[in-house]
């Protein structure tokens, strides 16, 4: 058994992870800022909807698939001109996390828009009715009533950015998915690819539970 984990370093596997989760937070925070006001955006211009835009509707649309259909490996690349504009560097944490907010904004905000869509239209229409502004329709009503169907949006793009953060390692963002790459894969180090995969599905797992009590909880009985 320890010629097995002979290769394992505590601290550098305690400073991948660490490196881990704060690409994943940094970056859900700043998808959740982007990606919900632009989901309900979609949600509002969309077909049948308060403020049908068929145009701005259609652009944000195209926008936001071209985003999603782009494999994130081949995004990181790409964005390593901007990531460097933004961050000054396309390196380590603070240069992972411009691609990953570009990366799952758009998948998040089709989650958001999808939630708003499962509320019921009565409540929107009564809201109309009372004389509501957009802007209390939306806080007020739609938020609200959706609040359990983002929340398992947040918890689907937390887990999505963990997988996206362990691709991020192939340019040198750090983190465990960048412990795999050189020591576990380049090296043949097969002790430290097993302690980072099952430190990744641990994050996971975690991530999954606590979204989905939050969801039962805020969820009406």
């Amino acid at each position: 058994m320890n010629a097995l984990f002979a290769n394992l370093d505590p601290v550098e596997i305690w400073q991948a992870t660490l490196d881990t989760l704060l690409m994943l937070g940094g970056s859900l925070l700043f998808t959740v800022l982007f990606g919900l006001p632009l989901g309900v955006l979609l949600f509002l211009t969309g077909p049948r909807q308060m403020f049908e835009r068929r145009g701005l509707y259609g652009l944000l649309s195209v926008v936001v698939n071209a985003l999603r259909s782009l494999p994130f490996i081949i995004l990181l690349i790409v964005m390593i001109p901007v990531t460097v504009l933004i961050t000054g560097t396309s390196l380590g944490v603070a240069g992972a996390i411009p691609p990953l907010v570009a990366g799952a904004t758009p998948f998040f905000a089709r989650l958001v828009e999808t939630a708003l869509r499962e509320v019921d239209r009565g409540i929107i229409e009564a809201s109309q009715a009372m004389g509501a502004t957009t802007r209390e329709i939306v806080l007020d009503a739609l938020l609200p009533e959706a609040r359990p169907g983002i929340i398992a949006a947040i918890t689907i793009t937390a887990i999505a950015l963990v997988s996206y953060t362990a691709m991020a390692g192939v340019v040198g963002a750090g983190g465990l998915g960048d412990l795999a790459i050189r020591f576990g894969y380049q090296r043949f180090q097969t002790d430290v690819m097993i302690v980072t995969v099952v430190l990744l599905l641990v994050i996971v797992q975690i991530l999954q539970s606590i979204g989905d009590r939050l969801v039962v909880h805020f969820s009406r009985k």
